[in-house]
C-alpha cells in the first residue's frame, strides 16, 4: 500500500544523504505523519497553506523498515511511521505546489501510480 508524507525538499535532500528520514515530528511526537491518497489534500490544505517548496512523498508501506500504524485524528484514521523513514521505501518524489487560489490538489504525476 503506498501512503504519502508532505515535506520541505531540503528535509528530503539531506535525508537522501544520509539514508533516513526524520521529519519535523519523529522527535517530538515520536512517529512521521503520512496519509492515505483521500486524505493528502485535505492535509495539505489545512497544515501547508502558504507554503512553499513543498514535495509529496509516495511511500511503499511494505519497504518501511519501521512500524506504522493506523491511528486516529479528527475523526479519521492515519498511518504514522513509528522511527526513521528508510529513503529506500519512497518510490515517488513529485513537487507539491498550490495552486493560483492557494489550494493544494494532487498532482497530475502522482495520479499516475495510485
Amino acid at each position: 500500500m503506498i501512503v504519502f508524507h508532505i515535506t520541505h525538499s531540503q528535509q528530503w535532500e539531506a535525508a537522501k544523504q544520509v539514508g533516513f528520514y526524520r521529519g519535523d515530528t519523529l522527535d517530538t511526537e515520536g512517529f512521521i505523519h503520512c496519509s492515505t491518497l483521500p486524505q493528502v489534500t485535505r492535509s495539505a490544505n489545512k497544515f501547508f497553506a502558504g507554503k512553499t517548496g513543498l514535495l509529496l512523498l509516495s511511500i511503499d508501506s511494505d519497504k518501511v523498515q519501521a512500524e506504522i500504524k493506523y491511528e486516529e485524528a479528527a475523526g479519521e484514521l492515519f498511518p504514522h511511521i513509528y522511527g526513521p523513514l528508510n529513503v529506500g521505501a519512497v518510490v515517488q518524489v513529485v513537487e507539491f505546489v498550490a495552486g493560483e487560489d492557494g489550494k493544494f490538489e494532487l498532482p497530475d504525476g502522482l495520479k499516475e501510480i495510485t
